[in-house]
């Protein structure tokens, strides 16, 4: 286990006859960005507090950055970093009020805490607002200040979960940009995320847990490619032409096109993608049936929990 950042075999967590783990397994490469995905109830955020050495866990085994989570939490928790989904920063100091009393609580006395304050609201792009209240901050900077806060000690190890939630477009990529730049100085990432997007844009690879254990887990393309390849879909300007589409559609792709009447839509895996887009269209249009729109897409990470777990997005 000593390759891994994180590993962990055979969790098992119960709450009276519920297994919340259940034979959980996990394994993160270092310096990377690992998702852990899955539906409400699946178990990510039981797994995070027992690898955070929150919770004692009732089989398995695990390891954090080389240490026996059961047989030396503390020296795992001086080794880690955790931001929950909400953001723990008093609103009532300034941001480098918050991050240097941090500081002082880990004990690191008060010069190093404003030194080491200085460098993080430089590294988090924070500084310009440094002695301003937390009142005013962005929601994105929040999180940003937040995930100073849990990097006073330079983690070898920081747990995410659901960073990201509550804020605007902006905000999360704000959040992405802190957590690429924390990669890039060598700490290690387990994200769970309710943001299928987040974990396609950042993890290196995914794990998908359902119901307490792990049920795939590799790259965010190759669980993608699982689901299939290209498809064709082609959204009808009018209901009553979806048999017309869907017709057309069916010449050119791999199987039977799948029909959505709410949303008026027809889509199919296809092999050949450019050719089968050019002729769907030209048929389309040399009949005169009128579209919304038409495209190649590829398969999604929404598309992989569907397929993996029976259901949509995760939370």
């Amino acid at each position: 286990m000593e390759d891994w950042a994180v590993r962990a075999e055979g969790l098992e967590k119960r709450y009276g006859e519920k297994r919340a783990l259940d034979g959980f397994d996990l394994a993160v490469r270092p310096g990377t960005v690992h998702g852990l995905l899955g539906p409400n109830g699946a178990g990510k955020t039981t797994a995070v507090r027992v690898l955070a050495t929150l919770r004692r866990f009732d089989g398995g085994r695990a390891e954090v950055a080389g240490v026996d989570v059961a047989r030396d939490p503390r020296r795992v928790r001086a080794l880690i970093g955790l931001t929950g989904q909400y953001a723990a920063v008093d609103e009532i100091l300034t941001g480098r009020q918050n991050l240097e009393m941090f500081g002082r609580l880990f004990h690191l006395g008060g010069r190093r805490a404003r030194s080491r304050a200085a460098e993080l609201l430089e590294r988090f792009g924070l500084s310009e607002a440094a002695d301003t209240g937390v009142e005013g901050y962005s929601g994105g900077m929040r999180r940003r200040l937040d995930l100073a806060a849990s990097m006073i000690l330079a983690p070898r190890v920081l747990f995410l979960d659901e960073p990201t939630t509550g804020l605007d477009p902006r905000g999360r990529g704000e959040v992405w940009d802190a957590v690429r730049a924390l990669v890039a100085a060598g700490t290690t990432v387990l994200l769970t995320t309710q943001y299928l997007e987040e974990a396609d844009k950042l993890a290196a690879r995914v794990t998908v847990i359902d119901r307490g254990r792990a049920i795939a887990d590799d790259t965010p393309e190759a669980l993608k490619n699982r689901v299939g390849g290209d498809r064709i879909e082609v959204v009808a300007a009018d209901a009553a032409d979806l048999p017309r589409v869907a017709k057309t559609v069916a010449r050119v792709c791999l199987g039977e096109p799948h029909l959505d009447d709410t949303g008026r839509r027809v889509h199919a895996p296809v092999a050949d993608r450019v050719t089968a887009l050019t002729e769907v269209a030209r048929t389309l249009q040399d009949e005169g049936v009128p579209v919304e729109d038409i495209g190649l897409r590829r398969p999604s990470l929404d598309d992989v929990f569907l397929r993996l777990t029976g259901q949509g997005v995760a939370a």
